[in-house]
């Protein structure tokens, strides 16, 4: 991992994908690589998939277990470029996680980080609110903000959900020759829902806020997997997201400075 990263350092690389310990390579990364000019901590970022017409993105997943509001705006502004850049959306739909929807329930660092967010109506995203954890997978939202502790834990659950979900259908349909014979009619449709669950079709979180690009692999993908993560560290180079981020967090520092002065 260390000379993977360190080759991107160097320039050697246009972006460095591993599939070993987290907490490891985002040390490491963070070390090397450094956090970019206007970004405290960086962040987690990984595609979910949704009811949709396309994956939604959702970070901090674990890099950070206690955020202030700062932090999330800068994973706010940091999670739009990662949307624009891959999904391909140019002016992302994002919300903050909560325990509601209403302005005056959460913790006073959501309440302040959606304040700020609410006045940054220049950045190429568009700010709605709060969402809860049951609303992540209805396609309501591009980009979900919250701290790496709750991240964490609804991306966990999510994916114990699916695997609940397929192991209750595998087994239900192997109760009787009844079921068997209504397993071999909806295979079709059951080999849709084994696609859109299958977390190697989604698979390649990535470390945004670095002076360079490192992907995150799933420890247990499979080649396929793998293959996505490429993918996404191809996409993110092609799409020069570094850059877009640098830029969108220059705008935003500007505002600030001349509010501030005002």
């Amino acid at each position: 991992m260390g000379m993977a990263i360190n080759a991107v350092k160097d320039g050697q690389a246009d972006a460095a994908v591993s599939g070993g310990n987290t907490g490891a390579l985002m040390a490491m990364s963070k070390l090397a690589l450094r956090t970019l000019l206007g970004i405290d901590r960086p962040a987690l970022a990984a595609l979910l998939p949704t009811l949709g017409d396309q994956d939604c993105v959702m970070l901090d997943l674990g890099a950070n277990t206690e955020c202030d509001a700062q932090n999330l705006v800068q994973f706010a502004v940091m999670g739009s470029a990662y949307a624009r850049t891959v999904l391909g959306v140019q002016k992302p739909r994002v919300k903050l996680l909560n325990i509601g929807t209403e302005e005056l329930k959460g913790t006073d660092e959501l309440k302040e980080a959606a304040g700020l967010l609410r006045e940054a109506d220049y950045l190429p995203f568009k700010f709605d609110g709060f969402t809860e954890g049951d609303q992540l997978s209805r396609g309501n939202v591009d980009v979900v903000v919250t701290d790496g502790f709750s991240g964490n834990i609804a991306l966990k659950t999510a994916e114990g959900t699916a695997r609940f979900v397929t192991d209750l259908l595998r087994r239900a349909f192997k109760s009787s020759l009844r079921s068997k014979a209504g397993f071999a009619l909806s295979q079709p449709a059951l080999n849709l829902l084994k696609v859109h669950l299958d977390p190697n079709n989604h698979n390649g979180a990535v470390f945004l806020g670095l002076n360079g690009l490192v992907v995150k692999s799933h420890g247990g993908a499979n080649p396929k997997g793998v293959a996505n993560a490429i993918g996404v560290a191809a996409s993110m180079v092609r799409n020069d997201i570094i850059r877009k981020i640098g830029d969108d967090l220059d705008n935003f520092r500007a505002h600030a400075f001349n509010e501030a002065a005002q």
